[in-house]
């Protein structure tokens, strides 16, 4: 069970919008949406800081850090809900898939800029900073918009990560589950 109950419909009218705005049709809000709708400012505050709107990166490789980020932060339910509803749409395989939880960054699987993301995200996991010799593969694939959008997408989603580990909440039926 989840250390917080999420909330059950109905909701309250802004957040109702909010969760019809973002989730598919038919599909149930994710418990952590519901969980988070328990605290509207919260809601509010996580949505108005979310980066799943069309930016700077292309949806595979906002995806890739996502995918990697919440993966080497052992998020499971984040990870899983992104590759259900992702994965497919980017064009990761199987090994693809697998190489976001268990593959070094510079698996044969990933193209340079892919690497180069990857990088990014395990240099910000394990050491809070980014070390010299991925600035400059960043530098030379990526635009500082990307850049920043690539970093800010590592710290939203270690947040995300934070919050579903600490809440414990159960994974949803239909994601992905780590590979063994």
């Amino acid at each position: 069970m989840p250390r917080i109950a999420p909330a059950e419909a109905p909701y309250p009218p802004r957040i109702a919008a909010e969760l019809a705005r973002i989730m598919p049709e038919g599909v149930e809000p994710l418990v952590l949406f519901r969980t988070l709708a328990r605290s509207p400012r919260v809601f509010e505050k996580m949505f108005a800081g979310g980066l799943l709107d069309k930016g700077a990166l292309s949806l595979g490789q906002r995806e890739l850090v996502i995918d990697r980020t919440t993966a080497r932060l052992g998020c499971e339910y984040e990870w899983g809900v992104h590759i259900a509803f992702f994965a497919a749409k980017v064009g990761f395989d199987a090994e693809r898939i697998a190489a976001t939880v268990t593959g070094p960054a510079d698996a044969t699987c990933w193209t340079s800029d892919e690497q180069a993301l990857l990088t990014l995200v395990d240099d910000l996991v394990d050491h809070r900073t980014i070390g010299v010799k991925t600035w400059t593969s960043l530098i030379a694939l990526f635009d500082d918009a990307q850049i920043l959008e690539a970093i800010a997408l590592v710290g939203y989603y270690h947040t995300i990560s934070f919050l579903c580990r600490a809440l414990k909440l159960p994974l949803e039926p239909y994601a992905a589950r780590f590979p063994g």
